[in-house]
């Protein structure tokens, strides 16, 4: 059997791919295990700037967790490791991470899909929470986190009734960044990645940070976090070698510190 996640660099840009797309790229204690490596080594790793996640085939980004393996006992192996279900729906994963979404992202696949940072699908993806369906909610921070990435109206819908909303309307409702015809997905993820891993990586990552931290929160806590970010980067080998390049007209060298 292939490894069930695979990984590629191309530069600065990391690709994580689940590869079951036999089960519909469903979650098992050895895809969790896999993904849970993966996000520990790339968090560490200086030269890994931007994470793209992504699903083997064009059917599924992921069905979620796999409940044939589930009643088989893998209950604590997919959930009991370094982040949470699939390595990342309890993690604070401090880079960019870019869900490229292949297919259908349901149940705990849309969990996953939902701590990404930014999201490029396929114009046939879908997306939904159906654990209602089967007497079960969704237990991996949809329930949470849809609500901040939707009008509450639309997450309460998505939840209630259990069915899916396609990737248009997704789009329309800013859970979305791009939507492209499905063999465009990997070109425009990676586009996207790549803009991103143009900028310096310690900006980037403070900028998230910043925004992800002070969601919710009062002007007083997001200035504070702001200023502890400015203090960080601007004293930074990479703002002095920003400015530089700038008044010498040339690219910047980044290094990350």
């Amino acid at each position: 059997m292939p490894d069930e996640v695979l990984r590629e660099r191309r530069g600065h840009v990391e690709i994580v791919t689940i590869n079951r797309p036999e089960a519909r790229n469903a979650i098992n204690g050895a895809v969790s295990k896999g993904l849970a490596d993966a996000f520990d080594e790339l968090a560490e790793d200086a030269d890994a700037w931007v994470v793209v996640l992504t699903g083997s085939g064009d059917r599924a980004f992921s069905a979620g967790m796999d409940l044939k393996a589930f009643a088989a006992g893998e209950g604590a192996a997919v959930m009991d490791v370094s982040g949470g279900f699939g390595g990342v729906a309890r993690r604070s994963f401090p880079k960019p991470l870019i869900a490229a979404v292949n297919g259908s992202a349901l149940a705990g696949g849309l969990e996953v899909v939902l701590a990404c940072d930014l999201v490029v699908a396929a114009d046939h993806a879908t997306f939904g929470i159906p654990e209602v369906k089967r007497g079960l909610i969704a237990g991996a921070g949809a329930l949470f986190r849809l609500p901040r990435r939707l009008p509450l109206a639309i997450a309460l819908e998505l939840a209630l009734c259990g069915e899916p909303i396609d990737a248009e309307r997704a789009y329309a409702l800013g859970l979305v960044n791009r939507v492209v015809p499905r063999h465009q997905l990997m070109g425009e993820a990676l586009a996207l990645a790549t803009q991103i891993s143009k900028n310096a990586p310690l900006a980037v990552r403070h900028s998230k940070s910043v925004m992800l931290r002070a969601l919710g929160a009062d002007e007083e806590t997001g200035w504070r976090l702001t200023d502890e970010a400015v203090g960080l980067v601007f004293g930074s080998a990479d703002a002095m070698e920003g400015s530089l390049a700038f008044a010498q007209k040339r690219e910047p060298t980044w290094q990350g510190r």
